[in-house]
């Protein structure tokens, strides 16, 4: 009998990525070429994990389709290239590329799903260097309904061929577990990240994990499960 696949799903920004701090810096970097009023950095990381458009939209009081947001969505992507791009390696949580390399050399399937827009997302996971460990990654562009919708985790698990039951989602904000939720497949949150621990559990998570170590770890016992379960077929 073959083993089943195990797939993990994960987000980008504060899940495999430490950008708490670099996301607002490029955002106002964005507002300042613009002549825009900079915007206290808390209040810019309230957004991570949002669309880019519905985030600048928040921070800016204004509709999603006016003109400003759409220029500052263009400045942010100039910036990003400028700001987060150059330290993409840098910005890898520890033990990301250790704990990625593992789970991949024992058999799990990965993948991404991110509300970054693709040229973003996939420019950042090959400047880092750990663009080939992924099957797959579906980004904001590439769904008609982003995160919390289950649509970018249905495009990955049909890209596997899997069933929900498979799947495993790996995020540091409630955009990933509700998705997760909505799906019907399991999730670890991340604490780490930009939602707190308390903000996390509104969501309810399957795990919890404080660094990726546990992240990497919970992914073996699931896979371990996964396997235990076919055996007794």
């Amino acid at each position: 009998m073959n083993t089943p696949q195990t797939i993990i799903m994960f987000d980008l920004d504060g899940t495999l990525f430490d950008t708490a701090q670099a996301i607002p810096l490029t955002f106002n970097a964005a507002f300042r070429a613009l002549d825009l009023k900079e915007l206290p950095q808390a209040l810019i990381r309230q957004t991570i994990g949002l669309p880019l458009e519905q985030a600048f939209a928040q921070l800016m009081q204004l509709p999603v389709n006016n003109y400003l947001v759409e220029l500052a969505v263009e400045e942010y992507q100039r910036q990003f290239k400028l700001i987060i791009i150059p330290a993409a390696q840098s910005l890898l949580f520890p033990g990301v590329i250790n704990g990625l390399e593992t789970l991949k050399r024992l058999g799990m399937r990965l993948s991404v799903t991110t509300n970054k827009f693709s040229h973003s997302a996939n420019t950042l996971l090959s400047a880092a260097h750990i663009a080939s460990l992924f099957n797959i990654v579906v980004c904001a562009d590439e769904v008609q309904q982003k995160k919390p919708h289950p649509e970018s985790g249905e495009k990955i698990l049909d890209f596997f061929n899997a069933s929900n039951a498979q799947a495993i989602m790996v995020g540091d904000t409630t955009h990933d577990i509700l998705m997760a939720n909505h799906l019907g497949c399991k999730s670890i949150a991340v604490t780490y990240g930009i939602h707190d621990e308390k903000t996390l559990l509104t969501a309810s998570p399957n795990s919890l994990a404080h660094d990726f170590t546990q992240v990497v770890q919970l992914c073996q016992q699931y896979h371990q499960q996964q396997n235990a379960l076919v055996s007794l077929v």
